[in-house]
């Protein structure tokens, strides 16, 4: 198996978003009980109610909910759809990614909350990190990574692509975005390009 490779030195990876004002503002995604998730994302992550809205018109209400202000973090946009309970999350989306300063407390705690963890934290095969990852009251899996302290908690976003070339180049090209390292797990048939700012 490859180790993870920097692609460019890491000097420049850590000026590079200094310079380059760009971010992340959120990702959005639609839930089955809008007041479920929020109460499991507070209790469970820490993170903290941004702000609510209903939109009664179009049938769906939202919450934006994360670990500081929008203005300065990268925040979770939940919809709920009036009168759906449940969705087909499909293939493509991966897993959002949280840092903690301790993984083992944090699975814990959120085992003792009732959630739903799907691999115990421990090192994946062949790396350094200490990992767990979990299920959401929709399914949505959530890998928590442990690092030292941050001031942006949410930390990655992993999505499935059907070539992994012509994605690297729409992320460099039409979003300004670097790759900052890439990972080769041939016993998976997997190559990873870990594009954006972390």
């Amino acid at each position: 198996m490859a180790e993870s490779v920097p692609a460019v030195p890491s000097a420049d990876l850590l000026e590079w978003p200094k310079k380059d004002k760009r971010r992340f503002l959120h990702v959005v995604y639609r839930v089955g009980d809008l007041d479920r998730t929020i109460k499991f994302y507070t209790e469970c992550f820490g993170m903290k109610l941004l702000r609510k809205r209903d939109v009664p018109e179009e049938k769906y209400s939202n919450a934006f909910i994360g670990f500081g202000p929008e203005e300065s973090n990268f925040v979770l946009e939940l919809t709920y759809n009036y009168g759906v309970t449940s969705y087909d999350i499909g293939t493509g989306f991966g897993h959002l990614a949280i840092a903690s300063t301790d993984v083992y407390k944090m699975v814990e705690d959120i085992r003792a909350k009732g959630g739903n963890v799907t691999r115990e934290h421990g090192r994946l095969e062949g790396g350094k990190s200490i990992v767990a990852f979990l299920k959401d009251p929709d399914c949505y899996t959530f890998e928590l990574i442990q690092r030292g302290l941050t001031p942006e908690p949410l930390c990655q976003i992993m999505v499935r692509v059907g070539d992994l070339d012509k994605s690297i180049n729409f992320y460099e090209k039409a979003l300004g975005m670097r790759i900052l390292r890439t990972v080769d797990r041939s016993e998976y048939k997997v190559q990873a390009g870990h594009d954006g700012v972390c």
